[in-house]
C-alpha cells in the first residue's frame, strides 16, 4: 500500500519561500508520476505541479515561474520549492502519485491522500 507523508508547510509572509517534501513508501516509484496538489477553503483540490515518470513537468498557470517540482527516485521523494509566495497560495498542500506515469493520469489518481501540510501566506 502506498503511503505518503508531507512536510515543510508553515506560516510565511508574502514574498517568502517554503520547501515542501513528500516521502512515499510501499512501492518503487520510478515509473510513477508524482505531484503536488492544494486545496484552499471552499475550493476544489487542484494540481499545482507534477512530474511524469520521464521527468516531464507541469505547473498550473498560477504558480509558473515561482514553484519548482523535483523528484528523487532513489529516495522516493518529491519536493516543491515555492518562491515569491502570495496570500492566494494559502491552502493545504498534498502530494500524490499515480502508477500510470503521466501528468494526465496524475490529475485523476485514485490513490489515497495523505494528511497534507498547511501553507499560510500572510499579506
Amino acid at each position: 500500500q502506498v503511503q505518503l507523508v508531507e512536510s515543510g508547510g508553515g506560516l510565511v509572509q508574502a514574498g517568502g519561500s517554503l520547501r515542501l517534501s513528500c516521502a512515499a513508501s510501499g512501492r518503487t516509484f520510478s515509473h510513477y508520476s508524482m505531484g503536488w496538489f492544494r486545496q484552499a477553503p471552499g475550493k476544489e483540490r487542484e494540481l499545482v505541479a507534477g512530474t511524469s515518470w520521464n521527468n516531464r513537468t507541469y505547473y498550473a498557470d498560477s504558480v509558473k515561474g515561482r514553484f519548482t517540482i523535483s523528484r528523487d527516485n532513489a529516495k522516493n521523494t518529491v519536493s516543491l520549492q515555492m518562491n515569491s509566495l502570495k496570500p492566494e497560495d494559502t491552502a493545504v498542500y498534498y502530494c500524490n502519485v499515480d502508477p500510470r506515469g503521466t501528468i494526465a493520469t496524475l490529475m485523476s489518481t485514485s490513490n489515497s491522500w495523505g494528511q497534507g501540510t498547511q501553507v499560510t501566506v500572510s499579506s
